[in-house]
């Protein structure tokens, strides 16, 4: 028996090892990487890189265009994904879909969070750009985007959903409220902070996504800012690509330059949803 107990406290420190060893390797290798973006594009950071538009002269390339495509894209596919979301989460937990019917509703959907993004592309190309004629505007992108983090935000609000205690539902039914109070005036405060977060880990994901929109037809030159759903559009990831695919090694520092200010943005848009988040949670107290 006591040797039982010495393997298995045995087994549990070998585990945590490796558990911190691989920890630690895949933080040192981000952290290399960010090092060496860093050290590697800061010399190019400037108010001119901000403000100037592509061009085929290094020292005269920016990355206005890229920045206000991918607030405006972004702003649009959080504007869309977000409620379409959230509120079939909460159709599909709390206003379940029973037999045959509900179970194949579920597994599509914990499915086609797992399809290449290049897949949505071609969607996109064939059903907004296409048939609904977008063409290669900001809404193409925007619905294309959407399709493709809609599946992460279900899945994870369904989790935060199903983690409010039923103890609140039943206290709330017994006290003579419908349906739609419980769900809205009860359930979706208290799983809120959970949703944020698969909201933030899915716009996270569509910021850097490339593969669909060169799909669709997205843009790597322009020279103005969008200014309707319907304009043409470029993002950072594109320019970022373009710049990193040419052989002339000052668009490489470019595109080290370019990554800076797309993680920056990202951290922003993140700060942003997680001071959101803090304060959701600070209101609500099991």
């Amino acid at each position: 028996m006591i040797d039982k107990f010495k393997s298995r406290k045995r087994t549990e420190k070998i585990f945590r090892a490796a558990c911190f060893g691989l920890t630690f390797f895949s933080v040192l290798i981000l952290v290399v990487l960010l090092f060496h973006i860093t050290m590697t594009g800061h010399k190019y950071l400037s108010w001119e890189f901000l403000t100037n538009w592509p061009s085929r002269f290094p020292h005269k390339a920016g990355i206005k265009a890229g920045i206000w495509g991918t607030i405006w894209l972004i702003s649009i596919t959080a504007c869309i994904s977000i409620p379409i979301g959230v509120l079939s989460a909460l159709f599909l937990e709390e206003y379940k879909i029973r037999g045959k019917l509900g179970k194949v509703i579920e597994i599509n959907v914990a499915n086609l969070a797992g399809v290449p993004s290049i897949v949505y592309g071609l969607l996109g190309l064939t059903i907004f750009v296409r048939y609904c004629g977008f063409d290669r505007s900001l809404l193409s992108g925007a619905m294309t985007l959407s399709l493709l983090i809609m599946p992460v935000i279900i899945v994870s609000s369904r989790e935060a959903i199903k983690a409010v205690p039923d103890a609140i539902r039943f206290g709330a039914y017994a006290l003579g409220a419908s349906k739609y109070q419980v769900v809205f005036g009860h359930v979706l405060p208290i799983a809120l902070p959970g949703i944020l977060t698969g909201v933030i880990l899915a716009l996270s994901r569509a910021i850097g996504e490339t593969a669909p929109l060169i799909i669709i037809g997205a843009l790597t030159y322009i020279s103005y800012t969008p200014e309707s759903v319907m304009d043409e559009f470029t993002v950072l990831p594109l320019q970022i690509y373009n710049w990193a695919s040419r052989p002339n090694e000052e668009f490489h520092y470019l595109a080290a330059g370019g990554i800076i200010v797309l993680l920056a943005v990202m951290m922003s848009m993140n700060f942003i949803a997680v001071m959101i988040r803090q304060r959701a949670s600070k209101k609500v107290k099991l």
